[in-house]
Formats: C-alpha cells, structure tokens, sequence
C-alpha cells in the first residue's frame, strides 16, 4: 500500500507541475489566473509531498493491515479530492459538488488522526529516529 502512497504523490506532483505550467501560459498570454486554480494547484502540490512522507512514515510506525489500508485509502481519496473538487466546482460550474469537500477534507483528518496515534504509542525509536551504528567518513 505504500506504493500506492508514494505513486499517487509523484503523480500528484507531476499534475501539479503541468498546472503550473498552464497557469504560466495564461499569465505570458496576459490573463489572470483564476483563483480556483491557483488553489487546486497549491493543494495538490502540498497534498502529493505529504503522501510522498506518508509512503515512508507508514511501514517506519509499524501501521499495519487494515489500518494500513485504512489510512492509504484515506489519504489517496483526500489528496486528489480535495484540489479535485475545486477544480471541478468553481472551474466547471459544478458548484453542487462543493460540499463534498467536507467528505474529502474529513478522510485526510482520519488519515492523520490514525497517523498520529501509531506516532504517539508506537515505540520510542520507531521510524528511525535512535541511535545507528553507522558511522559517517569524513568528507
């Protein structure tokens, strides 16, 4: 499930790249951009690096079966709904959906409520933070 995690940010990353660039060709042709589209652009952009973390931080706090599920399903479904449903509300005129983004906004708080309570009640030196036995060269 973390590959779907660390997939869903870099692909989020790479839609977020091409808005970007098309929010570019509107401003060179010397138009505004709109600000639904600014927001979905920085959303995304946020929202993919985080999933990006997550695919990491998951396996390093030990979530595991359903709960692991639980939290990738989550996360993907508020990451691409929340920018989504901008974009397709105040872009396209779908105004109707705009209330979903409470559903969208809501699965990403569970995701890290759940992330949270694996962070504070796992143990002290998951995900990586203790001491190594590596040692660094001097560079």
């Amino acid at each position: 499930m973390t590959r779907a995690l660390k997939g869903s940010g870099f692909l989020g990353l790479a839609v977020m790249m091409a808005v970007g660039l098309h929010q570019f060709v509107i401003v060179a042709g010397g138009s505004p951009v709109p600000p639904w589209m600014i927001g979905g652009h920085a959303h995304l952009g946020v929202l993919s690096i985080l999933a990006i973390v997550m695919g990491f931080a998951v396996p390093a706090l030990g979530v595991t079966g359903n709960v692991r599920t639980a939290v990738t399903v989550l996360f993907i479904a508020g990451q691409w709904g929340i920018p989504g449903i901008v974009w397709l509300g105040e872009g396209f005129g779908l105004t109707f959906l705009m209330p979903t983004g409470f559903l969208w906004g809501g699965a990403l708080i569970v995701s890290m409520l759940i992330m949270f309570y694996y962070s504070v009640t796992g143990p002290a030196d998951a995900g990586g933070g203790g001491s190594s036995s590596f040692v660094p060269g001097d560079d």
